[in-house]
């Protein structure tokens, strides 16, 4: 009958648990997230193949009082008793099912249903949660060796026992989404016997229990009420991240206070603490003056803590295991000192860990015996392993592990990351300062010293910012960073100390030995020089981070260079040097970038390819200059001068091409020459700017300049000969069909003249709409182009004219004796023949009308008046481009010969005294 009642309450446990998921998936950020594509309701998705863990997961900390709720209300609903079992015929995916693929098609496998006793639960029930299962299912979010075990609904069930609710605590703390730090790990080996983060999270606390009962801190914690705690995980469930950490433990004062806080911080259940604790103060019976934290910790907890303390024999096993884990790489992995005459007893103490963990798999009295004789031998190997002196000493006592130190600053780094605040892991806990305090009590355990610990903490303020990109932890991990002394600032013993710590590990590099600065520096180093390297790109928005990313990344290379190892022989050797290759490889990726942005806005725009790079370069090189530049001056005066040589040589080398090809002037010589040019001259100027006269003149020698003033000054010039040439023949056939009437009655020149000047004009405004760089000697040219037309003009205007030889008559042969007149008989005919030529000729010229006469002088009189206001236009427009041109300001007039129309005048004013 009894039996009957336990298969009913199982099915009504299965149809409960289906309510709850319903519920569960009724909020809408949970229904997007667990619908899968197509799916219109909730009708559509296979409940029963949903992991309850992933939806868990898929509540955020603002929505846990929701879940909260929830569970409340499904507790006061069903209203039976908790059980540990599970169904064997329900499978559910233990893992995100976005990630795992579609579900399995074959049936799971038939789990025999066995039903609990209401004395002792039964441990082979699938889903049993015990005091001893949190180390794999509780994951601290550094965390990234171990394994994280998800909570399911049948978890949820299991609150009946009293450290599943701390369980469940802790795992409320520990769903937490970071940023990606698989980048940024710590440069040590790893551990031989596959210690997890859990693993070493869990140590250290022993380790800190240790060092405050060195004190007389220690105090055995009396179990709460089953039902103030379920209270109590309902709340902090449903508590809003601003909301305080508020626990009946934590308002506790003193060392138990503090104890109790930093057992929360780490998640560590109450079930271990009180274990620990207990096993820590049995280890001290009989040990009369002698301090607890000269224990060998592990040793001693597997020799005062038995069996019948767990519940369940796999977490006993797996608790066994970390302590013997830990002996193992404490005393034997990782020597320094070396084990000289103690070799063999290294071997013995291994063969004695491997014959304690296979006792569990005798039978229990068997088993118990051996591990009795085991761990008597072991003590007798182990402490004078542990006992054997390091180098550099600081306190003349034996330090733990000392020589496997890769051990110990891995178990103090996890001590140090309890100084976070749960609800938000970018802030410190309010309780940092006394937290900081109650640390230094585990120094003497670990070896640690001044110059470890800020590093260390340096280190996890770092790695903590990187995954929160909190501003406050990175200013902090710099003022951590600035407390390590320099070499020359430590003791003796500290730096012999430090000597002596050093290890080797395998990278993509190959094998790499690394002191300790290096192993948590150059990870610090490694992760800055990869954000400078491309600062355009992560610091855009954020000058400020990006200052204190340069700080820490200078200061962790000032420790670095004192380090004598490979892994720095081929750094810069200046700040200098370091700030110029963050600049040299960010400005290159900028520019590949922009090269990528252009080739998009050519395709969309009509604008030459090499024009738009011009401009969109000279963007870049400006937002460098002011917002970037500033940063990097602090360390590098002249970093803008590197900068912009720099882009000016990346941008020349996709010019040069353009350039050789170019051989008149087109369309697209006027897009890019301005740009190009605009570009250098900001170049230049900026240079200026920034440096003395000197080192800019130095600085511009090494510019390998562009020379675009030479290559458009040949093709104006070239231009401009061909349009000289179109006027001339302007002037040809304006002057041929010319035929000398006034234009109107009001204007009485003729008609060649204005469009003679009409022509000019065309080519002046066109030469000055040429946006190009242009020099003095391409205005002169036209200058002297235009004046000879007008002189071709005026040298046209006269050619019709007589001489006056040819219309006044000649003066008449005066008629003398001459003796030899009457000798020559032909001497009467010479002097009647001279007229007849002359005669003829008069008849053969054109006299020209008054009123052509007239129309000419006026044309002519035209033509020299409005020569002065034809110069005045050109050079005051000459004069306005040369000042106001965006694309030459290098041009200056000191150099140029103003030219004038002077050969028209003289050549105009012959011509109207000659008509």
């Amino acid at each position: 009958m009894e039996e009957e009642n336990e298969v009913e309450l199982l099915q009504r446990y299965r149809r409960d648990r289906r309510i709850l998921l319903n519920y569960l998936l009724s909020g809408s950020l949970i229904k997007k997230v667990v619908m899968p594509p197509g799916a219109v309701s909730l009708d559509d998705v296979d409940l029963d193949q949903v992991s309850v863990d992933f939806v868990l997961n898929s509540v955020k900390k603002g929505d846990m009082l929701e879940l909260s709720d929830a569970i409340r209300d499904y507790h006061d609903s069903t209203g039976f008793p908790h059980i540990n079992a599970g169904s064997g015929g329900e499978f559910f995916l233990a893992t995100n099912p976005e990630s795992s693929g579609s579900p399995p098609r074959r049936a799971p496998p038939v789990v025999p249903f066995v039903a609990p006793s209401p004395i002792m639960p039964d441990t082979s029930l699938p889903f049993e949660a015990t005091e001893e299962d949190e180390p794999a299912m509780i994951s601290k979010s550094q965390s990234n060796l171990g394994q994280v075990q998800d909570l399911t609904v049948d978890d949820i069930e299991d609150f009946e026992d009293d450290d599943d609710l701390e369980e469940i605590n802790s795992l409320r703390y520990s769903r937490r989404t970071m940023s990606d730090t698989s980048d940024l790990v710590v440069g040590l080996p790893s551990f031989a016997t596959g210690i997890t983060d859990d693993d070493l999270r869990e140590t250290a606390y022993e380790i800190l229990l240790a060092a405050a009962g060195a004190s007389g801190g220690l105090i055995v914690p009396s179990k709460e009420k089953k039902k103030e705690k379920k209270s109590r995980l309902l709340k902090k469930l449903g508590r809003s991240k601003s909301e305080q950490v508020t626990t009946q433990s934590q308002q506790s004062t003193g060392l138990t206070g503090l104890l109790e806080i930093m057992r929360i911080q780490m998640e560590i259940s109450e079930a271990m603490d009180i274990r620990t604790r207990q096993g820590l103060l049995n280890g001290m019976t009989g040990k009369v003056g002698k301090r607890m934290d000269a224990l060998l910790i592990p040793l001693e907890l597997l020799s005062c803590v038995s069996r019948t303390e767990f519940s369940d024999k796999k977490a006993y096993i797996r608790w066994q295991k970390r302590q013997l884990n830990m002996l193992e790489e404490g005393l034997v992995n990782h020597p320094v000192v070396g084990f000289g005459e103690s070799g063999r007893k290294a071997s013995e103490m291994r063969i004695l860990l491997a014959r304690i963990e296979e006792s569990e798999s005798f039978a229990p009295s068997v088993g118990e015996l051996q591990r009795i004789e085991c761990l008597r031998s072991l003590r007798e190997i182990a402490i004078p392993l542990a006992e054997r002196p390091a180098r550099g000493d600081l306190t003349g006592e034996v330090c733990h592990w000392a020589d496997g130190y890769h051990l110990n600053v891995r178990l103090y780094e996890k001590l140090l990351l309890s100084i976070f605040d749960v609800l938000d892991e970018g802030k410190l806990t309010e309780e940092i300062e006394e937290i900081l305090e109650l640390l230094k009590s585990t120094w003497r355990i670990l070896g640690i010293t001044e110059t470890i610990h800020h590093t260390c903490y340096a280190w996890v303020l770092f790695r903590q910012f990187v995954m929160t990109r909190e501003h406050a932890l990175l200013r902090h991990a710099i003022e951590q960073l600035n407390k390590v002394p320099l070499k020359e600032e430590r003791g003796p013993q500290e730096r012999m100390h430090l000597k002596s710590l050093f290890c080797k590990v395998e990278n993509e590099e190959g094998s790499q030995e690394l002191t300790f600065l290096q192993s948590f520096l150059l990870p610090i180093q490694k992760w800055a020089d990869k954000q400078l390297a491309d600062y355009h790109l992560h610091f855009s928005e954020a000058l400020a981070m990006m200052e204190n990313v340069v700080s820490i990344s200078m200061s962790a290379r000032r420790l670095l260079l004192e380090e004598h190892v490979s892994a720095m022989q081929h750094a810069p050797v200046t700040d200098r040097d370091k700030i110029e290759s963050y600049v040299s490889s960010s400005i290159k990726s900028a520019f590949v970038r922009t090269l990528q942005d252009v080739e998009t806005m050519s395709n969309a725009t009509d604008e030459h390819p090499m024009a738009l790079l011009g401009e969109e370069t000279k963007k870049l090189l400006k937002k460098d200059a002011t917002i970037f530049m500033p940063v990097l001056s602090q360390w590098h005066p002249q970093a803008v001068v590197v900068s912009a040589s720099l882009l000016h040589k990346l941008y020349g080398s996709k010019l040069k091409p353009f350039l050789n090809s170019v051989e008149q002037l087109t369309e697209d010589v006027v897009l890019v020459f301005p740009a190009a040019d605009s570009f250098e001259q900001y170049v230049m100027d900026l240079i200026t700017s920034s440096c003395g006269e000197g080192e800019a003149e130095v600085s511009m020698k090494k510019l390998a300049l562009y020379k675009i003033e030479t290559i458009s000054g040949t093709l104006v010039l070239r231009w401009v000969n061909s349009q000289l040439s179109r006027i001339m023949g302007w002037v040809e056939r304006a002057i041929q069909q010319e035929r000398w009437e006034p234009v109107s009655m009001q204007q009485r020149h003729g008609s060649s003249i204005v469009e003679v000047y009409r022509i000019v004009e065309e080519t002046i405004d066109q030469f000055f709409a040429l946006r190009i760089p242009m020099r003095s000697g391409e205005m002169n040219s036209l200058f002297r182009g235009i004046d000879n037309a007008f002189q071709v003009y005026a040298k046209h205007v006269v050619d019709n004219l007589a001489s006056k030889e040819d219309i006044i008559p000649p003066v008449p042969i005066l008629t003398r004796y001459r003796r030899e007149s009457g000798i020559k008989a032909f001497v009467k005919k010479e002097l009647t023949d001279p007229r007849l030529p002359d005669m003829r000729k008069s008849r053969d010229i054109n006299v020209l009308r008054t009123p052509t006469l007239c129309v000419q002088l006026n044309t002519l009189y035209y033509g020299i008046s409005h020569l002065n206001k034809l110069e005045d236009s050109i050079w005051e427009r000459w004069t306005r481009k040369m000042k106001h041109g965006k694309y030459n300001k290098r041009s200056t007039d000191e150099n140029l010969k103003k030219e004038s129309f002077d050969g028209s005048r003289k050549d105009i004013n012959a011509a109207i005294d000659r008509i």
